[in-house]
């Protein structure tokens, strides 16, 4: 999980130093498998909150780049937070893309099938990814603010640091309240649930202990 270079609501940066460092850690992975697969980057993705799901003209310019260095990269998009006035409940749409030059010159958008495989089980990998979330939107914050600083000591004004502090600390606040609750309160349901299932399994394997002393005994 890559922190944002820019955090306007309409870009999405990825540095070079951020490929390198994603590639590396596609190997270290590759190599804690129990068959040492080995693995590689296959695309990239990006959220679209609170908007269509469909690729913008620069979204499908940054694929086409990326397609330059590698034929089979892809691009997702998540659309969140995009609320279906039909239902009561929110939706999350997919979509995976790749770039095509039309007869133009220009860039055309070529939906790509996917399949997606439900799994019980959350991987090691992604529970790390879900760790380090708070601390990247965190570590944004902090450079941010950092930055403003600065600037505002060769300017020594008071009033304005003090200011730059309290909405340094609401944006904190804004991560744990938007990120860090629900995160928490997803991983207690499943806690839960996994209880749930570990004492069924339990039952369930007494109930065949006895049979299976029953039959035994037969």
């Amino acid at each position: 999980m890559l922190r944002r270079s820019d955090k306007r609501k309409d870009r999405v940066e990825i540095s070079p130093e951020q490929l390198s460092y994603a590639s590396t850690q596609a190997e270290r992975l590759g190599m804690l498998t129990a068959k040492k697969c080995p693995m590689r980057i296959l695309g990239w993705y990006h959220s679209h909150p609170h908007i269509t799901v469909w690729p913008s003209h620069v979204d499908v310019q940054t694929q086409a780049m990326y397609q330059i260095m590698d034929p089979g990269f892809v691009g997702l998009i998540f659309s969140c937070f995009n609320d279906d006035t039909a239902s009561t409940s929110g939706q999350i749409q997919l979509t995976c893309f790749q770039s095509q030059v039309n007869i133009s010159g220009e860039y055309n958008r070529v939906e790509v099938p996917v399949e997606i495989v439900p799994n019980e089980a959350i991987s090691d990998a992604c529970l790390e990814a879900l760790e380090q979330l708070p601390d990247i939107l965190g570590q944004e914050e902090e450079e941010v603010f950092q930055k403003t600083l600065s600037n505002l000591r060769r300017k020594n004004n008071l009033l304005t640091t003090v200011h730059n502090g309290a909405v340094f600390t609401k944006s904190l606040c804004h991560v744990i309240e938007v990120m860090c609750g629900p995160l928490m309160q997803t991983l207690e349901n499943r806690l839960e649930r996994n209880e749930r299932k570990t004492e069924d399994l339990l039952r369930e394997k007494e109930e065949l202990e006895r049979r299976l002393e029953a039959i035994r005994n037969a």
